[in-house]
């Protein structure tokens, strides 16, 4: 009883479909969910979600549910299929329903799907960023707004529940090992990815600096045209986009390709504007011109994106020392991004880290880095990487997984700075150990930098 699962039942209980709701907590929530569902008439089984109601001819699950749990084992021994929200609502649309351009990846999905939103707005039609990023893929199918196209955002869990889904057009931004524990393996967590590929009318956009994620596009069963289009942050080859002397340039939606290159933006029409940020600027760009979307609507669309909060958001000026809020970086690829973007740096870290090494992440930073602050349970794993590969990085290990933790993170961070620098919070680790979530861990990190503000006067 999630944020997809409330509307699956109304929708189908809507359609007519005799609709019995499993759920495994009981809490207060889920029993006031339960009891608006059961006055519609829908059963509620709260605290059993291991056995397959009798008669069910059809599962619809949360995302997040993984795919050996009893309930599906039980299915597939009855042979009842299992859907997820999104090949529901996919199956749902309505004739002549609006197409989607489709984006997934470990990385960027959220911000690239709000750009490519952005963009298709500038250039005047209607839409919705829809799917993974919060608004309910079957409230935008079945609602009385009309669109005319949807930017969805797709992760691995829902790309796995959709065997029928095939968009208009889809981009995977990139490929680093995430979610292992729910998809079993990093060849498994690949294809669940690559499943946004298959079918493609248009475009299939792959990064050009992720190899993996080209190959996706090598094994998709694709429409006869649709085109492989590539992007990349350097000068782009045909069929590409990239970028030339700070200019965002086209070159796969030209009439020359061999000898053309439309300009589409600057780099400083993308905001902020660090190195994996224009990428899925880029991305969001090729997705909009496969669309068809003139080049004037991809700079407009661009200049008029505010990011999401928690997503290198700059906090403030304190002393010279700038402080960076990127607590959405919850894995190593998002942090490597992030890391890439200043020089040099305070780094904060530490979390939850998921199974994730380090080793790759502190070599790649050692140089960029003045000072390291560790919080969480787990930051013995990045304490032991610094160790190893930046030794000569003075590091202060906070052992404290309290909430106030962030507050003496910060002001150590601000004795260890040089005007110049740039405080980052990217902590390359889930917040669970202790905070709600990495909004709450941002937000701690911004309260914890005006305090210091306000005391610098």
């Amino acid at each position: 009883m999630g944020v997809s699962g409330l509307p699956a039942a109304r929708a189908l209980h809507g359609l007519g479909a005799e609709v019995t709701v499993v759920n495994e907590g009981a809490d207060e929530r889920a029993r006031a969910q339960a009891a608006e569902l059961t006055a519609l008439g829908i059963t509620v089984r709260l605290g059993d979600a291991t056995t397959l109601p009798e008669g069910t001819e059809l599962v619809v699950t949360a995302p997040g549910w993984r795919p050996d749990k009893p309930l599906f084992l039980a299915a597939a021994e009855a042979e009842v299929p299992v859907w997820g929200d999104v090949e529901l609502a996919w199956r749902l649309r309505r004739p002549g329903a609006a197409p989607w351009l489709a984006v997934t990846g470990t990385n960027g999905k959220t911000t690239t799907v709000r750009m490519l939103a952005s963009i298709l707005r500038a250039a005047g039609l209607r839409t919705e960023a829809v799917g993974n990023i919060g608004v309910s893929l079957l409230d935008a199918v079945l609602g009385d707004e009309e669109y005319d196209v949807l930017a969805v955002e797709l992760s691995s869990y829902q790309l796995h529940w959709a065997p029928s889904l095939r968009v208009h057009s889809a981009a995977v931004l990139n490929l680093a090992p995430d979610h292992l524990d729910w998809h079993g393996s990093m060849a498994a967590y690949a294809a669940d990815k690559g499943r946004v590929y298959e079918g493609n009318t248009v475009a299939c956009v792959y990064n050009a600096a992720d190899p993996a994620t080209e190959e996706l596009v090598r094994a998709a069963d694709v429409e006869e045209g649709c085109r492989a289009i590539g992007f990349t942050l350097g000068t782009p080859g045909p069929s590409q986009l990239g970028v030339v002397d700070g200019i965002l340039v086209d070159r796969a939606f030209v009439a020359d390709r061999q000898k053309q290159a439309q300009e589409l933006a600057e780099i400083g029409d993308v905001n902020p504007p660090a190195p994996h940020n224009i990428a899925n600027a880029l991305a969001a760009a090729a997705l909009a011109r496969a669309y068809g979307v003139a080049p004037a609507a991809v700079r407009d669309g661009l200049r008029a994106f505010r990011p999401d909060p928690h997503r290198i958001e700059k906090v403030a000026d304190v002393a010279g020392v700038a402080y960076v809020d990127d607590s959405k970086a919850t894995n190593t690829h998002a942090t490597e991004a992030s890391l890439a973007a200043y020089d040099p740096i305070v780094w904060i870290a530490g979390g939850l880290a998921k199974g994730a090494s380090f080793d790759d992440l502190v070599g790649g930073a050692a140089k960029r880095l003045r000072a390291v602050v560790l919080i969480g349970a787990e930051r013995a794993l990045i304490a032991e990487a610094l160790a190893r590969h930046a030794p000569e990085v003075p590091v202060v290990d906070l052992d404290r997984t309290d909430t106030g933790a962030m507050s003496a993170a910060v002001r150590e961070a601000a004795r260890l700075a040089r005007p110049g620098d740039t405080v980052l919070l990217a902590p390359a680790c889930a917040s669970m150990d202790m905070f709600a979530n990495y909004n709450k861990r941002g937000e701690a990190f911004a309260d914890a930098v005006r305090e210091l503000a306000a005391e610098s006067g």
